[in-house]
């Protein structure tokens, strides 16, 4: 537990005045979730995932998603060695303890699809053989407004793969002060320390996993559900796959907080960041946050 309160003091320190952003990373990746952020260029989205993947240990690898990239760019290729003459497979980033895929959304849906495996089932399938990703393994992505050009919307079933989405915003003016003066942002990455190893994350991720989840807590969150697919909000309500994100990511943000059992206010913590990205809203001014508010939490 102070490994965590650790490891957010000290993304504090290089991504200031995003507390609870970074707090909601740290959950998604203790919920065993992949991550997108969201924001106009210049927020600071690639920099924060740097951090994370040095105050948690991981291995990291970048990738920078353009129109040209290719999936084997991503997974790999199998090549011949004229030494031994034997085929052999060169291994891509997508083989490493957190891969980050930078602008996601300026490659092509074919690019972009070669992720889904590795996301949903931890492995990848290269001449009909399956090769099992590190463990840990995370995918945290960053991508641009969809407005800008040369942009390709993500498709409904990766942005599912995705646990939460965050948005970082501007900063406020006391922590952009900081941030011109030096004081924040890249220039503090190499003071980082780690806190974490891959080891000790497992074992939170797995403490994580068994925090309880009473009767009562899972009739709020079938509440929740339901009016995402009965309140005329949404196109599309959320899939019970996206239920069982909820649940896991409420896990994590109780077991950060100290406690083997979730309470409703776990869940209204990560609701949003679980669900908005799943949801399309019919009218303009409905929102994910105005239905958790209409929401009651006991029936």
């Amino acid at each position: 537990m102070n490994e965590v309160k650790q490891s957010i003091h000290a993304l504090n320190q290089v991504i200031r005045g995003k507390d609870q952003e970074i707090r909601l990373a740290v959950c998604c990746l203790l919920a065993r979730g992949h991550l997108l952020i969201e924001d106009l260029p210049g927020m600071g989205k690639t920099t924060l995932v740097h951090a994370l993947a040095q105050v948690m240990g991981l291995d990291d690898q970048r990738v920078q998603f353009t129109s040209d990239l290719l999936p084997a760019d991503i997974t790999g290729v199998t090549v011949f060695d004229k030494n031994t003459s034997t085929f052999a497979f060169q291994a891509g980033p997508v083989f490493s303890q957190l891969l980050l895929a930078d602008e996601i959304n300026r490659a092509s849906p074919r690019t972009q699809s070669a992720l889904l495996e590795a996301m949903e089932e931890r492995q990848v399938s290269v001449d009909g053989q399956a090769k099992p990703l590190p463990d840990p393994f995370f995918v945290v992505a960053t991508q641009n407004p969809v407005y800008q050009e040369g942009t390709f919307p993500l498709p409904e079933s990766q942005l599912d793969r995705f646990l939460m989405r965050l948005e970082l915003g501007y900063p406020d003016p006391e922590s952009e002060r900081a941030i011109l003066k030096g004081e924040a942002g890249r220039t503090e990455l190499d003071t980082l320390s780690t806190v974490f190893s891959a080891q000790q994350l497992v074992k939170a991720q797995n403490e994580a996993a068994w925090v309880h989840v009473g009767d009562m807590l899972l009739d709020y969150v079938m509440r929740l559900i339901s009016q995402t697919r009965e309140a005329g909000y949404f196109n599309v309500g959320l899939s019970p796959r996206a239920g069982l994100a909820l649940i896991g990511a409420a896990k994590a943000w109780a077991w950060m907080e100290n406690r083997d059992y979730v309470i409703p206010e776990d869940v209204q913590a990560v609701f949003v960041a679980v669900s908005d990205h799943r949801l399309q809203a019919k009218e303009k001014g409905k929102s994910v946050r105005e239905l958790l508010a209409s929401t009651q939490v006991m029936g």
